[in-house]
């Protein structure tokens, strides 16, 4: 046997092969939902994923403003943000964030579960969420996936 024919293949930017893929949330729990896309984010789907590298898709989110929350959590989850002056930490629950934008409150939840530095910086900025049916980016025609079919 040739031990030389098997080589880890590690990809990188110029060998990355990144789709655009739209994600329709209606009716989705929000927790659920974040996860599913932030691996999408990542390229956890793809044979060649490499940890170090931006493999992952482009995913744009639709309908962000049917998304769905469990008992009470509408009321009872905070969003905590600081503006970076003595006693300036601010409270949102999640109602009054939803109702300032609702793409936020679908931000929020896949940023929290891409990888804290660099890499998730530049993964975060494949990600397109938009309230209604509609976006902006038919032009990259984007392939629909349904998540719950996912997994």
């Amino acid at each position: 046997m040739d031990t030389l024919s098997y080589k880890t293949i590690s990809a990188n930017a110029a060998t990355a092969d990144k789709q655009w893929v739209l994600v329709d949330v209606a009716g989705m729990p929000l927790g659920r939902m974040a996860s599913e896309v932030a691996k999408l984010l990542r390229g956890k789907h793809k044979p060649n994923f490499t940890p170090h590298v931006d493999c992952g898709d482009n995913v744009i989110v639709i309908n962000a403003d049917k998304i769905q929350l469990s008992g009470d959590k509408w009321k009872q989850k905070i969003y905590l943000r600081h503006t970076g002056y003595p006693g300036g930490q601010r409270a949102l629950n999640a109602e009054q964030l939803y109702n300032k934008g609702p793409e936020r409150l679908v931000e929020n939840a896949v940023r929290g579960m891409l990888p804290k530095n660099k890499l998730g910086a530049v993964l975060f900025n494949n990600l397109k969420v938009f309230r209604g049916a509609e976006h902006t980016h038919q032009g990259q025609n984007p392939t629909t996936i349904q998540l719950n079919k996912f997994n």
